[in-house]
């Protein structure tokens, strides 16, 4: 089906001219070239390794042409590597820890230059800093692609971390029918039924659909903590004429699941325990404890070119999330080790058992007019935008304590206290910004600078409101060589508004982060191949850290800073043989630690026939992971040992099927992805089996 759609995506009005008719004895194969050239930021792509990305400047700029970092996830390589989550389909991306807290059916937790990038999906953000209960995880069957922006990105996305941006490309209508019907089989009693439906509605092509739907019933690694979603997401473009073009989105999702972070203390995980090593499937719930949510979306791009030079473009979403949270975990803060209700025994472990209703309404839009315009020798692109969003949050929550024995735990036996909830202040959120970008082209050099100013307002029912005001830079340049090497150099800034007092009342002052990066890029013209080498210098002020001396609150720090180096391989050898590549080195700051030095991962896929019959193929990749520690001297966390995963893919596929097995840590290796200085460890994810079978009409 990837197929299909990218020989049906359309290019981007002036961005890409229309060939020439050839002559009659063209061969075919030019053809071909042109229409690989129609790839846009938001098309299908064939492969794993995409041309153009949209996130480093909200316009559909050539990654070869882009003085900044940035990795692009496509589909093909979601399919492949059987990613189930999104933490699974960023495995193999450059300069991303994507399993910060290992195994957590909560939230998707990642990394990027050593702290959380923000969340975006069609280029609005999802949530801001804080409010991971206002979504649902999303589904990597419901995405075109991924595009990791590593670095401050204030400049065009206003307040977010410094680590960067995660943008989410949702699957779109296509001009061409192309249709899919999947079911999935594995691990810990996996069950699931998906289906993929686009094409014309029309005979002119002016109206087209998508429909993406699955339903899944499956447990996971820990004992009574399910892995239910039920999903809709449908879409209709209505597309005139090729200068006018509107996408109505829309998401129906259902989530039911619990916890799998149990927040063990490190004796018993990765210190010992007189009663021996607990293991990673204990539950020290009760059965019936959940993490359940329910998402519905709706937005729309419009996009409108008023001439070949000027385009105005509208995205916006509005989204309501209900947030039902009712499980237990472990006491790891009581004392240093978090055996405080049993400390001879260390048996009988203290658990807290929060609840919390949650019902979050976040609005958000964005608009932007890009123009183009020549200054004698220099082309210019230009953006002009204004972006507003709204975030509203009520909630209901209480917690009770109580004690069980986590090495023979008994469910279930009325021992477990009666919850009250009680109604929390209403907090809300509005962030408006303004920002202007150019992009400059002279001869063999590209330039890009931008300015953006925002007022972020954040307050409580009955508080006073905390506004900040921050203006974010970015500046950019590269020296494209005819041989396809391209070294650059950038400056940019973020800030995040931080919600919340220390534990002597102080309201938190808001983070701001600027990064230096330098880099090279490798694309040579007609070539397979994309490489990229990059160098950075990121610090950051009033990062917020745990206070040691009271686990309730946070402390921040003056200034952190991390440096780093990152290599990124996307090619192919020999048309049968795609290999990816990367390597992550960061020097953080002792303050912050928590994070390994070195991380390396490579996936190669091969395609083969069996007595004459195309279509199979067999991948493999290793992940690598160096030991580290969370915190420094005495109150640092136990040493996390180094680890490397093995994951494997075979697969066969013809113009009808798809059958595919794939294999995540393949060895079944047991491991933890941290355990933090305030006593608790998180397990990985062991061996995960999926069998899938897709049939395309």
């Amino acid at each position: 089906m990837a197929a299909a759609l990218s020989a049906a995506a359309t290019p981007v009005a002036a961005q890409t001219a229309e060939p020439a008719v050839p002559p009659e004895n063209t061969l075919p194969v030019i053809r071909v070239g042109a229409e690989a050239e129609r790839e846009t930021a938001t098309s299908p792509v064939i492969g794993y390794r995409a041309r153009n990305a949209a996130t480093a400047t909200k316009t559909d700029t050539p990654l070869a042409e882009t003085p900044q970092s940035v990795t692009v996830v496509t589909r093909d390589q979601i399919t492949d590597q059987g990613a189930t989550t999104l933490q699974d389909a960023l495995t193999y991306a450059a300069g991303v820890r994507s399993d910060g807290y290992g195994l957590d059916s909560r939230a998707d937790s990642f990394m990027v230059r050593g702290s959380e990038p923000s969340m975006y999906l069609d280029g609005l953000q999802m949530y801001s800093s804080g409010w991971y209960t206002a979504t649902a995880r999303p589904d990597p069957y419901t995405l075109e692609r991924l595009e990791v922006l590593r670095g401050p990105a204030g400049m065009l996305f206003g307040a977010g971390t410094a680590a960067g941006v995660l943008n989410m490309v949702s699957k779109r209508p296509q001009p061409v029918a192309a249709r899919e019907v999947g079911v999935q089989f594995g691990s810990w009693g996996r069950k699931q039924i998906q289906a993929d439906l686009t094409g014309p509605l029309t005979a002119d092509g002016t109206w087209s659909y998508r429909l993406v739907a699955l339903h899944r019933k499956a447990d996971t690694q820990v004992d009574h903590v399910p892995d239910d979603r039920s999903l809709i997401m449908p879409s209709l473009t209505w597309q005139p004429s090729a200068a006018t073009s509107l996408t109505l989105q829309g998401l129906w999702q259902e989530d039911r699941t619990g916890s799998t972070a149990q927040f063990f203390p490190w004796q018993g995980t990765i210190l010992p325990n007189v009663n021996g090593p607990l293991p990673s499937s204990r539950f020290i719930g009760e059965p019936g404890d959940g993490y359940d949510t329910d998402r519905k979306t709706f937005g729309w791009l419009f996009e409108h070119r008023f001439n070949d030079r000027w385009t105005f473009r509208q995205n916006a979403r509005m989204a309501h999330t209900f947030n039902d949270s009712h499980y237990h975990w472990g006491d790891f803060f009581s004392i240093t080790g978090g055996w405080g209700a049993d400390p001879a025994g260390q048996r009988l472990l203290g658990r807290y058992n929060d609840k919390a209703l949650t019902w979050t309404r976040i609005g958000s839009i964005d608009n932007h007019v890009q123009g183009t315009l020549d200054t004698g020798p220099v082309r210019h692109t230009l953006l002009l935008g204004a972006e507003y969003s709204r975030q509203r949050q009520d909630k209901r929550q209480g917690s009770v304590a109580s004690v069980i024995d986590a090495y023979a735990p008994l469910y279930g036996f009325g021992h477990v206290p009666v919850l009250e909830l009680s109604d929390q202040p209403r907090t809300t959120q509005r962030n408006a910004g303004v920002y202007v970008q150019d992009q400059m082209k002279w001869g063999n050099w590209a330039f890009v600078a931008g300015l953006r100013h925002d007022r972020s307002t954040a307050g409580t029912a009955g508080g006073a409101s905390e506004t900040t005001t921050a203006t974010t830079r970015r500046l950019g340049a590269m020296y494209m060589l005819p041989s396809g090497w391209s070294p650059y150099l950038s400056y940019t800034e973020s800030f995040t508004p931080l919600a919340g007092t220390d534990a002597g009342g102080r309201l938190f002052k808001p983070l701001r982060g600027e990064q230096w990066e330098a880099g090279v890029k490798y694309q040579p013209a007609g070539s397979a191949t994309s490489f990229t080498a990059s160098v950075y210098s990121l610090e950051e002020k009033n990062r917020v850290v745990s206070d040691s001396t009271n686990p309730n609150y946070g402390r921040q720090l003056d200034m952190t800073k991390n440096k780093g180096l990152e290599l990124e391989l996307k090619t192919t050898l020999a048309r049968d043989f795609d290999l990816i590549a990367h390597y992550n080195y960061i020097d953080a700051d002792a303050k912050l630690g928590g994070m390994p030095g070195s991380q390396a991962a490579v996936w190669g896929k091969y395609r083969f026939a069996v007595a004459g019959m195309p279509g199979f193929s067999a991948g493999a990749g290793v992940r690598y992971m160096s030991a580290f520690r969370d915190g420094i001297g005495a109150a640092a966390g136990p040493r996390v040992p180094s680890v490397a995963l093995l994951d494997l893919m075979l697969a066969y596929e013809s113009d009808q099927w798809r059958l595919a097995l794939n294999v995540n840590n393949a060895t079944d290796k047991v491991y933890f992805s941290t355990c933090l200085a305030r006593g608790d460890c998180w397990w990985g994810a062991r061996r995960n089996v999926v069998a899938s079978a897709t049939y395309k009409f």
